[in-house]
């Protein structure tokens, strides 16, 4: 099980994608007056800050 988790969290850095949950206990434990943002809004906002916001693929 353990296996699976570190495996799924490798892959995701590996394509830029931060862990969720290690981003949710950090908010909570530094921001405790905001609530963390939802996987999907945290999915989206890295994946603007990866590619750009502009909604469009960027190669380079």
């Amino acid at each position: 099980m353990r296996w699976g988790k570190d495996a799924r969290r490798t892959a995701s850095l590996m394509v830029g994608q931060p862990d969720y949950e290690v981003y949710v206990a950090h908010a909570e434990a530094t921001h405790p007056e905001q609530p963390p943002l939802d996987r999907t809004a945290f999915f989206r906002l890295h994946e603007a800050r990866r590619f750009g916001s502009g909604g469009a693929f960027r190669c380079c």
